[in-house]
């Protein structure tokens, strides 16, 4: 059941403010479909993913140890790639909670002018960061299965706002028309198609659920998977469509902010906020694991000369492993205790600085998104598949070889579409 909650949570995150919008862009049912084929197809990644960490030792699997056992040469760049997509969205998270809180206090407490400074978004991204401080230091992702389970909560009151809005607010004044089969343009249907495939991006701590499944059995992978997609889809949907039915083509790309201020609404924008701060540590982890990986491959390649002992190549560390066991340095392919607490302080404090530095992120997640989402969510596990289940498919599994190509291609064809968009749209 925690392997659901994580995965969900790392799923369902600040994604689903922009479902509405998404169906705007591309009309009603077509908007439905692409958030279903998209989820599909994440899924299909996520399948490939645990079928994949059968060929590395027990409770090993990484994207670090799988690509030095295919693509030796390219690991380091797949770890870079995990690292820079976990960070950049890490930093939206603070973001989103020093944009929402000031929207929150202002509107409840009206503070006077000796307490301005609790409507600053400083002051909430450095609250912010005070709470995911001691959650980003554990050691084990399954620690986290409560926090993650309030965040769920979260997104649930958000789905009941949402709705209820819908059913009995009167909108027949206000809502805008809508589309239900053809989008206005095309290039609406492109620009905003990287918000859908970005939504689903789950797949850097899939190993790690993988490892710490206590029956790791393919049947109970399958079942994680299928579980958290199909609920995370279903949320997508219900909240995209009676989101856009409410407003229609004047919806905006976060949809709390569509609703007149209440109570209710200042709660929901409240759950969001502590939503992203409790998701933030999900993001940490996997980063800190490719960071450790990206500092291991510089170590052993011989670019960094360490005063500690040099990592072994015939054992390599996986996220779980190194969020479980920490050594006093003498066991190989093990991330000590030092190094550990430094790579967190570095990912926390360079969170903190940007977040601070940078007053909106949307341009960069949309190049984050196009750039580390499908090559983490369709490109690696297609990869994978391609190269592992390949070299020793059966008749029967040779279809999972073919199928993971495909998913690779498809994944470099949104790579360069979301990316081509998103400098056009620079331009």
């Amino acid at each position: 059941m925690s392997s659901v909650i994580n995965l969900v949570n790392t799923i369902v995150g600040a994604g689903i403010l922009a479902m509405p919008f998404a169906l705007r862009q591309n009309s009603l049912f077509l908007g439905v479909f692409l958030i279903i084929m998209s989820g599909s197809l994440s899924g299909f990644g996520l399948f490939l993913q645990g079928r994949c960490a059968f060929y590395a030792p027990a409770r090993q699997a990484s994207f670090f140890a799988l690509a030095s056992q295919t693509y030796p040469s390219l690991s380091v760049i797949f770890d870079i790639a995990i690292a820079v997509k976990c960070f950049g969205v890490g930093v939206s998270y603070l973001i989103i909670v020093g944009d929402l809180m000031p929207q929150v206090v202002q509107s409840l407490f009206n503070p006077g002018d000796n307490t301005q400074f609790i409507v600053s978004r400083e002051f909430w991204i450095l609250a912010s960061v005070a709470i995911v401080v001691p959650l980003s230091y554990l050691r084990k992702i399954d620690s986290l299965k409560y926090t993650s389970l309030v965040a769920l909560i979260s997104v649930g009151y958000l789905i009941v706002l949402v709705v209820a809005y819908y059913l009995f607010s009167d909108i027949s004044s206000t809502r805008a028309p809508i589309s239900l089969f053809k989008p206005a343009k095309i290039s609406n249907v492109l620009s905003c198609f990287p918000i859908i495939v970005f939504a689903f991006t789950c797949h850097q701590n899939m190993f790690s659920i993988v490892n710490e499944l206590q029956h790791r059995t393919a049947a109970n992978i399958n079942r994680v998977v299928a579980t958290s997609i199909s609920f995370s889809a279903f949320c997508y949907c219900l909240v995209g469509v009676t989101g856009y039915l409410s407003f229609g083509n004047i919806v905006s790309g976060n949809i709390v902010s569509m609703y007149p201020s209440s109570v209710a609404t200042e709660i929901a924008r409240f759950c969001i906020a502590f939503m992203v701060v409790l998701s933030y540590p999900l993001q940490c982890h996997p980063c800190r694991a490719s960071l450790d990986h990206t500092y291991s491959w510089f170590q052993s390649s011989g670019f960094v000369k360490s005063l500690a002992h040099k990592v072994s190549w015939s054992r390599l560390p996986s996220s779980e492993e190194e969020m479980v066991h920490p050594t006093s340095g003498g066991q190989p392919g093990s991330m000590t205790t030092a190094r550990f607490g430094i790579v967190t302080t570095i990912i926390v404090v360079a969170s903190y600085i940007t977040a601070l530095t940078v007053e909106s992120l949307e341009l960069m997640l949309a190049f984050v998104g196009s750039t580390g989402s499908t090559s983490i969510s369709f490109i690696l596990p297609g990869l994978f598949a391609y190269k592992l289940i390949g070299a020793d498919a059966s008749n029967s599994e040779d279809w999972l070889k073919w199928s993971g190509l495909a998913l690779c291609l498809y994944g470099v064809l949104v790579m360069i579409v979301s990316l081509g968009i998103n400098i056009y749209l620079l331009l």
